[in-house]
């Protein structure tokens, strides 16, 4: 139980990513950002790193999606692990390896797997009553059946999870539970699966983690653990009645696959295993050795997953490592509302970088610096602009560009000679020595959004000295100062490119190269910063400055904005309940009404009243007065000469002292504006009976 003080190596794996769609800023700022920042600042220390991920593309989403657009899952997992693996490259995850756990690798290390602890007697072998769909003839695992939550009374829960609490489920916990296949309510039928005795692990699992990680994990990791511990665990099916995943591998499992949540976490394993291969490694160290550091990350509803479940298989297997650390982050909500693949309310990556092309450093900032660490956080796009014009370009970007211009304006781009140096001077150069471990401090604890401020504050130190100092006034008459203040102001600019490659990549190589420090004979590592005398040395020559960041202009963000309330009022629309049909009439009930085309041919208010029009129709009958109560929607000078569907043989009603002979059909449009339900065509004639 005792902790890797000083580890030989990390594997730090990322949550599988669904294969039913592409990813989004949630998913990125949950897992993806933090998870390569923090193998990124690991490398450039020096360390031993296999960063490991890969698309999962088995569970009953991607069978589902495959129905919906009618294609094969096959086509399904194709399409989407591309579109994701783009995706991940395009914002510079450095993934060692991104694998896919449809890959013959991962069929075979997770059969092997569950073959073990079968050996070994770790199942229960069980026959037990699930939910079967009579009229699909099948049974309904996870995501094909949705009903009642049980603990939060959420009626839209799946039979895996509820995303409105986080909790787990199984699909017979469902209340009023109901086949997504057919929308029939489902029976129950006899089948036989294998469970995982997490109530075996109980005591280990105290030990383990109430005990031994009280004061290293996260709090909001940390209690969701006890919570579940403290309720009692139980036995946990591992396989499925489905044709879509891994064949149980043993007798008696015809039909049936590997439940998804214990294939998935399996495939960080083979995805290990595939990068060992290529890469000419020996893959087992890097799971096996006690001297591994093992780190997972992920977002708060695989917590369970990975803290108790997968332990518990590691834990049974006997041969692999335990995760040191699993600094789940909580949700990310868009806008002050909850992400949604399904209504469309996010942004997406591969969207993003069509609308802001070569911004990805900034998007991996904003949502790093407002990171939801140990609470739910709202992304909105004003604090994206905020963030980019206030700190990135205002205060980064400001102090690069100046030190750079300022270079090549007084010295053609070489690094100048220091006279002696000032106490300014060696305070500002010592307080940029101590910014590795400023940043090792935050990091080290998992701190991310903490980490990104600090690197900021080391741009905020780079502004403040030449403020002070004023290179551009003090040119004038003490030229020999100048160049000490541009030879400190050049050090901090290298420190800056040195650090800030973890947060913002793209950023980093572009000052390396304006500073020329990409030769091994100038590069400087993570830790160098806090012992070298000198970071650049006088007489380099640095390259021209470019712009690192652009600022964000308000139109862009109200285009952003206009998007978003484009997809709240379409998700508005598709929430309305639409009206339950009516009491059946028969043929002889229909020809009884009696509708005409008709034209608008005076339409003024009805006095006092405000939602209420007074109209003269020509019916091609007569010429008949109808009140309606459109007034709200219509102004009357604007529906004179409309045509429109008249209900003529309605009894005469009397409404404010005007009887109103008839009735105009109307309906909504999709933002819940009154239409006419009129005739298209212009030579339909007044009086036209419609049947």
């Amino acid at each position: 139980m005792s902790k890797t003080t000083t580890p030989s190596r990390y594997t730090i794996t990322a949550a599988l990513p669904y294969t039913n769609g592409p990813i989004h800023i949630g998913h990125l700022a949950g897992v993806y950002v933090p998870a390569d920042i923090y193998s990124r600042y690991l490398r450039l220390k020096g360390k031993d790193v296999a960063f490991i991920c890969g698309s999962d593309e088995h569970g009953v989403a991607i069978p589902m999606k495959a129905k919906k657009e009618g294609v094969s899952p096959k086509e399904i997992i194709d399409k989407y692990h591309g579109i994701i693996k783009k995706s991940f490259v395009d914002f510079g995850i450095t993934f060692d390896n991104y694998s896919r756990t449809s890959a013959e690798v991962h069929h075979r290390t997770a059969s092997d797997f569950f073959e073990k602890l079968y050996d070994q007697n770790d199942f229960i072998e069980e026959v037990t009553e699930q939910l079967y769909d009579e009229e699909a003839q099948q049974f309904l695992a996870d995501r094909f059946v949705v009903g009642t939550c049980p603990k939060c009374g959420n009626e839209e829960a799946y039979g895996d999870q509820c995303e409105n609490c986080g909790s787990s489920l199984n699909a017979t916990d469902l209340i009023n539970p109901k086949s997504t296949i057919t929308g029939g309510v489902p029976t129950l039928k006899k089948t036989k699966h294998w469970f995982l005795p997490l109530d075996r692990y109980e005591d280990f699992l105290k030990e383990w983690i109430l005990e031994s990680h009280r004061n290293d994990w996260k709090p909001n990791v940390y209690g969701q653990c006890k919570s579940w511990i403290d309720d009692g665990l139980k036995p946990r099916a591992v396989t499925r009645d489905l044709d879509w995943g891994i064949p149980v591998p043993v007798e008696g499992g015809e039909g049936k696959v590997l439940y998804v949540w214990f294939d998935a976490p399996i495939g960080y394993i083979s995805s290990t295993k595939e990068w060992a291969e290529r890469e000419g490694k020996d893959w087992e160290p890097y799971w096996k050795d006690k001297d591994t550091k093992l780190l997972h990350f992920i977002g708060k509803d695989n917590i369970v997953f990975h803290c108790i479940i997968f332990p518990s298989m590691l834990k049974a297997h006997g041969d692999f490592v335990l995760p040191e650390n699993v600094p789940a982050n909580e949700f990310l909500n868009l806008e002050g509302n909850k992400l949604s693949t399904s209504k469309n309310w996010a942004v997406w990556l591969h969207e993003y970088l069509e609308e802001f092309p070569d911004m990805q450093d900034v998007l991996r900032y904003a949502l790093t610096a407002n990171a939801p660490e140990t609470k739910d956080n709202d992304f909105t796009w004003k604090d994206f602009q905020a963030r980019n014009n206030n700190e990135l370009v205002a205060i980064f970007g400001n102090f690069i560009n100046r030190v750079a211009v300022l270079t090549h304006k007084y010295y053609d781009g070489v690094v100048p000679t220091p006279s002696d140096l000032t106490d300014v001077d060696k305070r500002t150069l010592e307080a940029l020595k101590g910014f590795p471990e400023i940043l090792d401090n935050s990091l080290d604890r998992y701190r991310f959004r903490e980490a990104s401020q600090e690197l900021m504050n080391l741009a905020r130190l780079g502004n403040k000295y030449l403020a002070d100092e004023e290179p551009w006034k003090l040119i004038k008459t003490d030229e020999e100062r100048v160049k000490t203040v541009m030879y400190v102001a050049l050090q901090i600019a290298t420190g800056l490119a040195v650090l800030s490659e973890p947060f913002l990549p793209f950023t980093s190589e572009k000052l390396k190269n304006i500073l020329n420090i990409r030769s091994n004979a100038v590069e400087t590592s993570w830790d160098e910063l806090s012992t070298k005398e000198t970071l650049l040395p006088s007489g380099h020559q640095i390259n021209k400055s470019e712009l690192l960041f652009r600022k964000v202009e308000d139109k862009e963000i109200e285009a952003q904005l206009a998007k978003l309330e484009a997809t709240k009022k379409t998700n508005e629309q598709m929430d309305k309940e639409i009206a339950p049909q009516k009491e059946t009439i028969t043929f002889d009930d229909f020809t009884k009404l009696d509708m005409r085309v008709g034209t608008i041919i005076e339409a003024e208010k009805m006095p006092k009243a405000n939602k209420l029009l007074v109209l003269k129709v020509d019916t091609g009958l007569d010429t008949r007065t109808i009140v309606s109560g459109i007034a709200e929607s219509f102004k009357p000078e604007d529906i004179v000469g409309k045509k429109v569907t008249v209900l003529v043989n309605l009894a005469p009603r009397k409404l404010r002292g005007v009887e109103s002979e008839g009735m105009i059909l109307m309906t909504e449009d999709q933002e819940g504006k009154l239409v006419f339900v009129n005739p298209d065509d212009k030579s339909v004639q007044n009086g036209a009976s419609i049947s």
